[in-house]
């Protein structure tokens, strides 16, 4: 397919946050911490400044050449979420205080994620990924997607997310990923799947 791919920077953080809230404006999840659309677009560019500032500190954030599509890793340790300040006890309060502190459902959300996050290995955690209104169903996300699950499976580390809508969960299955436990029902809202994927046997060229 011959996407070009990068690592993002301190100076890609403006471009990051904007394709992430166009990315997301219509999730379900976007939508459940939000529900007004008006109070969404006006909020929620400063929840994805939050999520960029925390992976630019303590993960990985690759993007496409042309802007159009970005994905966000943190690498977890066997003993901890290793989510930066979203995965300890006062992450998520922190980040509901940055963001709206009227909201409860930005600090339910880190909660709740961190509650089902698997423990005890060391693994890749896709966080989100996102892709331009205008270029989805190109290709992109599984091109970057697959760029870290290919080291993945050259280090013998598993991958997890939570898969935020049916669609995403089938390209997440089709790239090796499982069901990983209960799926997670967010109060009064739309369902998140914990997935989990296994490194692959990696084959030498």
């Amino acid at each position: 397919m011959g996407v070009a791919i990068r690592a993002a920077g301190e100076g890609d953080r403006e471009l990051i946050v904007r394709l992430l809230d166009d990315a997301f404006q219509d999730d379900p999840v976007s939508g459940w911490v939000f529900p007004g659309a008006a109070d969404r677009r006006a909020k929620h560019p400063a929840l994805m400044a939050a999520f960029t500032d925390i992976v630019l500190a303590a993960g990985r954030i690759d993007v496409t050449e042309d802007g159009s599509a970005c994905a966000l890793w943190l690498p977890v340790p066997a003993e901890g979420h290793g989510e930066g300040d979203a995965g300890d006890d006062e992450g998520p309060a922190q980040v509901r205080e940055a963001v709206d502190p009227d909201n409860e459902r930005i600090e339910a959300i880190g909660r709740l994620t961190a509650a089902v996050h698997p423990v005890g290995r060391a693994h890749e955690y896709l966080w989100m990924i996102g892709v331009a209104p205008g270029r989805q169903g190109e290709g992109l996300g599984t091109a970057l997607i697959e760029a870290v699950l290919d080291r993945c499976d050259r280090e013998g580390l598993p991958a997890y997310l939570e898969a935020s809508s049916a669609r995403s969960r089938a390209l997440y299955e089709r790239l090796g990923f499982e069901l990983a436990g209960p799926v997670l029902d967010l109060p009064d809202g739309p369902a998140m799947w914990p997935m989990w994927r296994e490194p692959r046997p990696h084959l030498p060229a």
